[in-house]
């Protein structure tokens, strides 16, 4: 008898299993836009904050590096950096320290080696 009833019992389930199908493929038509207006947002433009657009002058020390004319702090970092990759003073254990040479010594405030944190906030002390 314990076979008749958990035979009884799938075949009422079945029916239930077919209603749940066509709600599923109901939702994904809903969400499909949503996925939509979430890839169109993106499309916006930004729009680069004024501050750091603003040409700033950098010290005689920086200027050996980065040149002296002035740029966007934006541009002064990536001269650093395109500055640390030419010549491979980025430390090969620790890839976050910087090593200094002869011309970042004096940016670095006298320090062999800096971590790229740090980095910055001495590179900005060397804006005018």
């Amino acid at each position: 008898m314990a076979t008749t009833k958990s035979a009884a019992k799938p075949k009422k389930a079945s029916p239930a299993k077919k209603a749940e199908p066509a709600k599923k493929s109901a939702a994904p038509a809903k969400k499909a836009p949503v996925k939509a207006a979430k890839a169109a947002a993106p499309a916006k433009k930004r729009t680069p904050n004024a501050a750091f657009m603003k040409p700033v002058t950098p010290t005689a020390m920086l200027a050996a590096i980065v040149g002296a004319s002035p740029l966007p702090r934006t541009e002064v970092t990536k001269k650093v950096w395109d500055y640390i990759k030419k010549y491979n003073l980025q430390d090969k254990d620790n890839r976050r320290m910087i090593n200094a040479d002869d011309k970042l010594k004096p940016v670095f405030g006298g320090k062999k080696q800096v971590s790229m944190f740090e980095m910055t906030k001495l590179v900005s002390a060397q804006l005018k």
